[in-house]
């Protein structure tokens, strides 16, 4: 969900063992951020750790927050099974799990407001929000503030403390892949995404490659939801997301029997948590809040609750995508 950035250096990673859990109908998860700005000092004090003598990561978190005792969390929550809305209405998933166990460590709510993914780093910005956590990647282009597409600078930037690991699928009606294995087999095919998504860029970058005016028709939206509702109505070729997402929507929709995942996961990134350029302490907080639950085993507890083993860390680094 919402701007997921460009990840270029990885791809086909851990194919086989994400693979296993989607045909053993496991549910996992995936995703996406946005833009950067911001002197490389606000990168570096990130980047640094605790101070020594910190006694818990809770000492670490901004007095106003801790006053509060909240902190707002903007999410695109309708990205199942990273972030959605149960039938009871409430917000379940990936994230709200791991945001529930690193609100115990620091004292304070992660309270979770939905927005949509391509507005989330606007809105840290904008101080609507405290954090982004919603799938988003973290990519050097999200860091620095630049757009993926024009390579021009448009914002402030974000730093990122990661979480997760994640691909990219390519899926498709079930029974009906049309020949699709790869981006290239999209030529002259529709793909539905959601907007300013990892996919949505992977879709732009193979649609220049496309040769013979073959160009591959982009449509976008505010959704991945509405992305799948699009393919399902046979409005669409295929369609694109994270790797835990495509495979939950295989698994989920229609009772199994609407898409399917055709080819390997590409594109292999971490997933962060982003926050404004200049809040090291925000970020620091949580840094050490990650490590402590990762530390204690809830992290493992959440990731196998989603089945989303394949892409646990072992540690919480900040702005570690590329």
């Amino acid at each position: 969900m919402t701007a997921r950035s460009t990840r270029r250096t990885a791809a086909k990673t851990r194919i086989a063992a994400v693979g296993a859990l989607a045909v053993a109908g496991t549910m996992l998860l995936t995703a996406c951020g946005d833009q950067t700005k911001n002197n490389d000092s606000g990168s570096t004090k990130a980047s640094t750790g605790a101070s020594a003598g910190t006694s818990s990561p809770a000492d670490l978190l901004p007095a106003d927050i801790k006053s509060k005792g909240v902190i707002r969390v903007g999410s695109d929550i309708a990205y199942p099974p990273v972030e959605f809305k149960d039938k009871s209405g409430k917000t379940a998933g990936i994230d709200p799990d791991l945001g529930a166990a690193l609100g115990k460590v620091l004292g304070v709510e992660f309270k979770f407001e939905n927005g949509t993914f391509d507005t989330l780093v606007t809105g840290l910005r904008a101080k609507r929000y405290d954090i982004a956590m919603s799938a988003m990647t973290d990519s050097k282009e999200r860091q620095e503030g630049i757009d993926p597409e024009t390579k021009k600078k448009v914002g402030e930037g974000v730093d990122f403390v990661d979480y997760f690991t994640a691909g990219v699928s390519i899926y498709t009606k079930k029974g009906d892949d049309q020949g699709i294995k790869t981006w290239a087999d999209l030529c002259g095919k529709k793909i539905a995404v959601q907007r300013n998504t990892v996919s949505h860029d992977l879709a732009k970058d193979e649609s220049k490659k496309c040769a013979g005016g073959k160009k591959i028709a982009i449509e976008s939206y505010d959704t991945d939801l509405e992305a799948q509702t699009r393919i399902r109505s046979g409005g669409a070729d295929a369609g694109s997301s994270d790797f835990p997402v495509a495979a939950y929507a295989v698994k989920t929709s229609g009772g199994g029997k609407d898409f399917q995942i055709v080819g390997d996961q590409v594109e292999a990134a971490p997933y962060g948590i982003a926050i404004a350029k200049g809040n090291d302490q925000l970020t620091q907080a949580i840094k050490a809040a990650m490590e402590e639950i990762i530390k204690s085993g809830e992290y493992d507890k959440i990731i196998a609750k989603w089945g989303v083993e394949a892409g646990a860390v072992t540690e919480a680094k900040v702005n570690g995508g590329s």
